[in-house]
């Protein structure tokens, strides 16, 4: 496959960031995109909604389908995947983006937060990817796209905020029971993670402000490299932890510069990427503290 064209995408957590990069890369080929998120009404701290990701959807090219859907509700789920398949007549791609971060030790983590970030995360992501299953089975190049990391089981990932830690790591343990179980029906199930920092409202608010944002990258890394992914055969491409970077220089990009919020700063590495991942020939990365 070399375009989405026509083809309907369900991403979790669409109404902003990473999410509606990638369903706006779709949209540039004329795909339908059900916007699944809880966003409905403006938030002071977090730009965009389900019907402003719409709006954009729809001006790059594509069909969009806003819902409100909070991933941690099975009759909510249900019914988003019901609607979707309902307006655009089955499911080609699942893309679990919906995430919740807190980097507290377990002192400062409150079980309110650890049930958000394990109910949002890992059941989420198992939950959405379970109804979308069977829409998928009957998909001519069905994919399930994970943004969790690479399973790079080290304690340093663990010491500092260990609750989130197995939360993401849990729905990169999706990613490895689906991708086998899913193999023999043709469904891929790969991972996707950023090399650095991504220029989103969790980094600007929750990880340094406008200083970690400028040692960023733009989401577009990231919507660029899932297009690659999810336009690869379901078939010869499934079970990978991807790092975004790679993905891109593996299919041609050279020039990742044009990603970076701020040439003049260091990128800043992002959380659970392997010491021994290469980046790219020209990328520099500062290791993480």
């Amino acid at each position: 496959m070399s375009s989405l064209k026509a083809k309907t995408l369900f991403i979790s957590g669409a109404s902003r960031g990473i999410g509606l990069a990638i369903a706006l890369r779709a949209a540039r080929d004329g795909a339908n995109v059900a916007i699944a998120a809880k966003t409905a009404e403006p938030h002071p701290k977090l730009k965009g909604t389900i019907f402003t990701a719409a709006d954009e959807v729809r001006a790059a090219g594509g069909k969009a389908l806003p819902v409100i859907c909070d991933i941690r509700d099975e009759a909510q789920v249900i019914a988003a995947v019901d609607k979707t398949v309902a307006e655009f007549g089955g499911i080609d791609i699942c893309v679990n983006n919906a995430s919740a971060i807190s980097l507290t030790n377990s002192q400062a983590t409150d079980m309110k937060r650890f049930d958000l970030m394990m109910g949002i995360n890992t059941r989420g992501t198992f939950m959405v990817s379970k109804y979308c299953i069977p829409h998928l089975m009957k998909a001519e190049n069905p994919h399930i796209l994970m943004l969790s990391p690479p399973l790079d089981m080290k304690a340093k990932w663990f010491e500092h905020s260990t609750a989130y830690t197995m939360a993401k790591f849990g729905m990169s343990m999706c990613v490895l029971g689906l991708s086998a179980e899913l193999k023999s029906a043709g469904v891929a199930v790969n991972a996707l993670w950023p090399r650095t920092t991504i220029a989103t409202a969790a980094v600007g608010n929750l990880l340094g402000g406008d200083a970690m944002m400028r040692a960023s990258r733009t989401p577009e890394i990231m919507g660029d490299a899932a297009y690659v992914i999810l336009t690869k055969p379901s078939r010869e491409f499934t079970g990978q932890f991807c790092i975004d970077d790679k993905v891109l220089s593996a299919s041609g990009v050279r020039d990742f510069d044009r990603y970076r919020v701020d040439a003049s700063v260091p990128l800043a590495s992002d959380f659970f990427v392997p010491d021994d991942d290469v980046p790219p020939s020209g990328v520099t990365v500062m290791p993480l503290r």
